[in-house]
């Protein structure tokens, strides 16, 4: 991911209930060093996803723990509702298993967000847990996923 692209992606804005998702401004992620505004995270865990003319679609993170890869991901968008879910996070999941050949491959999604728990099974991943844990917007309820 470049910097140019993780300047993009933070002023994408969502409509509600899925505005929670939205990272704050650029300025503010490089000042607080946070997620893909810290150039290494953003290097070792971070990749855009661009479409087949180059225009960024969305992006992928790939955040290594011991035995596992686990995703985030987000769409651009405009690009949501389109049916793109499955083949995007598919995709995602084939570069994660391609990095990191024998890790299991893990996500979280909060148990709410029934639009993107769709599209992770039918790309292949099922609920093994579910758990509360805190989020920048308070505490909520999640599924975690892991690809069969």
């Amino acid at each position: 991911m470049t910097e140019e692209d993780a300047e993009e992606i933070c002023a994408w804005r969502y409509p509600p209930p899925y505005d929670s998702y939205q990272w704050p401004s650029w300025e503010r992620m490089k000042a607080e060093e946070r997620e893909f505004g810290d150039p290494r995270i953003r290097r070792e865990q971070y990749a855009s996803v661009r479409d087949e003319e180059g225009r960024l679609v969305g992006y992928a993170q790939f955040f290594p723990m011991v035995g596992v890869v686990r995703l985030g991901v987000g769409l651009r968008p405009d690009c949501c509702d389109r049916g793109w879910g499955p083949a995007f996070i598919g995709a995602v999941a084939e570069e994660a298993e391609r990095r990191a050949p024998y890790a299991e491959i893990d996500l979280e999604v909060e148990t709410w967000n029934k639009r993107a728990i769709r599209a992770y099974e039918r790309a292949g991943f099922a609920a093994t847990d579910r758990y509360d844990r805190r989020a920048s917007h308070g505490i909520v309820s999640i599924l975690c996923m892991v690809k069969q």
